[in-house]
């Protein structure tokens, strides 16, 4: 059975919208495109061969599959972590408006949500990877089907953008699992869920007692 993780790049106040380039995603008048590029490091870049080390397919939403698409077919070195898996494994892509998905070995995902991504989790394999994908992340943090999360945290605040963690939702705790940080000054977290959240009042002092 395969487990569903979620890899994503965030400001310190958990904006997740275009990290890579300044015209990666302008959409709702998003202007601080590329903010992550200074901070990039080799730290970083090891880390997520890492993570490109253990998938066996990929879920991805319409936009981020078609910013892939734009550019990782022309990365053709068979050695390169990255282009090498995404050019290769299997990419299920959930649009309802895409019409065809044309880069090899991608499937449209289109009917329901939930049920699909259930169906391809008990199939077998090691990961499915979901990458950026902001509207199918929050998707899938609501109906509880991401297995695990990989949190890139960069130390710039911007004001402004589309967030990872959606309103709604069920309450949820969570497990760290796995940390560590970048010479730039990245944080690298990865968490577990382990079930719902609790809550409870920290009481007050005693009084009256010698």
């Amino acid at each position: 059975m395969a487990q569903l993780t979620l890899t994503t790049f965030l400001s310190l106040d958990g904006v997740m919208q275009a990290p890579g380039g300044r015209d990666e995603d302008r959409s709702d008048g998003f202007e601080y495109g590329g903010w992550l590029v200074p901070f990039a490091d080799e730290d970083m870049g090891r880390f997520m061969t890492e993570v490109f080390g253990r998938v066996d397919a990929f879920l991805l939403g319409r936009r981020t599959y078609e910013i892939f698409a734009s550019y990782w077919p022309q990365v053709t070195d068979p050695d390169d972590p990255v282009a090498s898996r995404l050019n290769n494994l299997p990419k299920h892509v959930v649009s309802r408006t895409l019409g065809k998905a044309e880069w090899h070995n991608s499937h449209l995902v289109t009917g329901d949500l939930v049920e699909e991504v259930t169906r391809l989790k008990e199939g077998p394999g090691r990961e499915i990877q979901v990458h950026g994908s902001g509207r199918l992340a929050q998707s899938l943090i609501t109906h509880g089907l991401v297995d695990e999360y990989h949190l890139l945290v960069f130390p710039v605040f911007l004001g402004k953008g589309r967030r990872l963690f959606p309103d709604g939702g069920t309450p949820t705790a969570f497990e760290l699992t796995g940390h560590r940080t970048t010479k730039a000054g990245a944080t690298i977290q990865t968490y577990r869920p382990t079930g719902r959240a609790r809550f409870g009042t920290f009481g007050l002092p005693d009084e009256g007692r010698g």
